[in-house]
């Protein structure tokens, strides 16, 4: 780059990453309040009798609440200043990969350890849900940097 355009640059200080703490106790309440919204929601919706089959309102609520729990998540957990365009579908990806996680891991549990319901399911979410926040904090969340080659 000429000199000329870099003087014309300013410095900007590297945001800092959101702290691993106060990420993780907002990424719980986020988290958390997503999961009893959804049951509200979905409660709410099939006790309205909508003619919908139960799935079907489930599948909605959980759908019509993606992007509101993205957002608290993006702003909340992450301090993420990375651009809606990298980082919705990064988050969405990594939704679809918690769901293969859950099955795998309840594959695991309730079939190799033949533990009780209640703590085989609550391993499930623990085990998930960490390696949620690893991921949605290593790769959804983190701008990206393009690397583009000017000439002088």
């Amino acid at each position: 780059m000429s000199a000329a355009l870099q003087s014309l640059m300013r410095d900007v200080p590297a945001r800092p990453s959101a702290p691993l703490f106060g990420g993780l106790l907002a990424f719980l309440v986020v988290g958390g309040s997503g999961a009893a919204a959804f049951v509200v929601l979905s409660s709410i919706m099939i006790w309205a009798d909508t003619g919908l089959e139960d799935w079907w309102v489930n599948t909605a609520s959980y759908a019509v609440l993606i992007v509101p729990v993205y957002l608290l998540h993006r702003r909340y957990s992450f301090d993420s200043d990375a651009s809606h365009w990298q980082a919705l579908p990064r988050y969405m990806a990594v939704q679809g990969m918690a769901l293969v996680l859950a099955a795998v891991f309840s594959l695991v549990i309730h079939g190799a350890f033949d533990l009780p319901t209640v703590l085989a399911s609550m391993l499930v979410i623990g085990l998930t849900s960490g390696v949620n926040f690893m991921v949605l904090r290593s790769w959804a969340f983190t701008r990206g940097q393009l690397s583009v080659a000017v000439s002088a």
